[in-house]
């Protein structure tokens, strides 16, 4: 799915106001690599920003590097607050670190840069592999909503080879290195992605095993579809939805509302403006002001009003209509608002873990976890985990005097899940402090009860 559409509405806006992109890459780019550390572990080393480097564990936690004369000095996750961590690298090509105190070596990947066909577009993939010449599972990588180069910012296109599983990462259409035009279509998307696992499967050859999809966002919608076009070993989803991205909107507006305490009378005014805010939506953005204005002079001054944020509302809410007409269909980008994702799950018949975050505000869970269990309940392959204290992107995150969250990492548990069932197609009884409902066995044709 989108990152989500409220990300999305703001970082397209930011764009439309200013020239600069949104992420840019170190000059050096030597840093940029996963490190085997002195004890066994590991740490990946990217890009953020225009000078900055950004370092992942697979425990989730993680923190912004910013310049020091030669050392780099680390921030708490996405804070700015100092976590006390230095790092210095060796001159290239050493391919040394030394992370808090701890030294390492880069570790090699076979890593193989290609262009290749999408959808009417010529997209910009890369292929990282772990050194051998052994079969292993490989993961394609699918966006979410951002605008940003994946081959740039995603760690996970190093951390899934340190454990001995292909990555194949491209740019999303309109992004980064990739041509075409950026959307939202899932359909478009869909057959992008087919398209990667195709080409990742022909760079591998002989060492492609077990090849599926890992997406987060808005893949969550993508990615099934990608999987019913064409089928492949497993899907993992992260803080996607099973529902449409109006009843992404409606659901994240009714959580404003029980979050900060209106009742019944209040949840039935703003299922008004919802209702106001898709008819605009579904028009393209061409009709229904009328009917906002309306309900906004009617409810004006009233309190629950200044709570109702959504994921689209409140762009509407709080924005000219001139601008919106202008500015809302570049914003959504052809993404299609009313779909409905149960009949690709219904029928679809690959193994799925998704990933949930209980506080995530964007896309809440609720109704996809109802939804996704009473799939599992029919026979459907579908494990779920839930993790308490997460956010949208499965952060955990401090909340400030305003309100606002800021990120600190990801939950311990969250990228070994994901190794796990890359790697076997099962997972353990316990990751962190994830609430899991695993899917039932396979029977002895290797077939799943229906």
């Amino acid at each position: 799915m989108f990152r989500s559409l409220a990300i999305t509405l703001a970082v397209v806006t930011a764009a439309c106001q200013s020239a600069m992109p949104e992420t840019l890459t170190v000059s050096d780019p030597c840093p940029v690599g996963t490190y085997r550390l002195a004890d066994g572990s590991d740490v990946d080393i990217g890009t953020s920003g225009e000078a900055n480097l950004r370092w992942y564990r697979k425990d989730g936690t993680s923190g912004k590097l910013i310049n020091a004369e030669g050392r780099w000095i680390s921030i708490l996750g996405w804070t700015e607050k100092p976590d006390g961590k230095t790092v210095t690298f060796s001159p290239c090509p050493d391919n040394k670190i030394i992370f808090a105190g701890m030294t390492g070596n880069r570790i090699a990947f076979d890593t193989t840069d290609v262009t290749f066909q999408g959808s009417g577009a010529s997209l910009a993939g890369r292929l990282v592999m772990p050194e051998g010449d052994g079969p292993v599972p490989i993961v394609v990588l699918v966006h979410g909503s951002e605008h940003t180069s994946a081959r740039d910012a995603y760690a996970l296109q190093r951390l899934f080879p340190s454990v001995g599983i292909g990555a194949f990462v491209y740019d999303k259409r309109g992004t980064g290195a990739s041509g075409g035009t950026y959307t939202q279509d899932y359909l478009t998307l869909a057959v992008d992605a087919v398209a990667a696992a195709r080409e990742a499967r022909r760079l591998a050859g002989s060492r492609a095993a077990r090849v599926g999809y890992q997406a987060g966002s808005q893949g969550g919608w993508v990615a099934p579809l990608a999987a019913t076009i064409e089928p492949v070993a497993f899907l993992v989803i992260g803080f996607g939805l099973a529902v449409s991205p109006l009843d992404e909107d409606r659901e994240a507006i009714a959580l404003d509302m029980t979050r900060h305490g209106h009742g019944p009378e209040d949840m039935v005014k703003a299922m008004e403006v919802a209702d106001a805010v898709a008819a605009i939506v579904i028009s393209d953005f061409r009709d229904g002001y009328a009917e906002l204005d309306a309900l906004k002079a009617k409810y004006a001054g009233e309190d629950w009003l200044a709570d109702l944020h959504g994921n689209i509302a409140f762009f509407l809410l709080q924005t000219p209509e001139a601008q919106i007409r202008e500015m809302g269909p570049q914003l959504l980008a052809h993404v299609p608002a009313q779909y409905d994702p149960m009949p690709v799950l219904e029928n679809l018949d690959v193994p799925q873990l998704w990933i949930l975050g209980e506080e995530d505000l964007d896309a809440p869970y609720a109704k996809t976890l109802q939804r996704l269990t009473s799939l599992a309940s029919k026979g459907k392959p579908i494990s779920t985990a839930l993790f308490p204290g997460a956010e949208h992107g499965i952060y955990e995150f401090e909340t400030q005097p305003d309100g606002t969250r800021l990120s600190i990492r990801q939950p311990d548990g969250y990228f070994a899940m994901m190794r796990d069932f890359i790697l076997t197609g099962e997972l353990k009884d316990s990751y962190g402090t994830a609430r899991l409902s695993v899917a039932k066995e396979q029977d002895d044709t290797g077939a799943f009860p229906q």
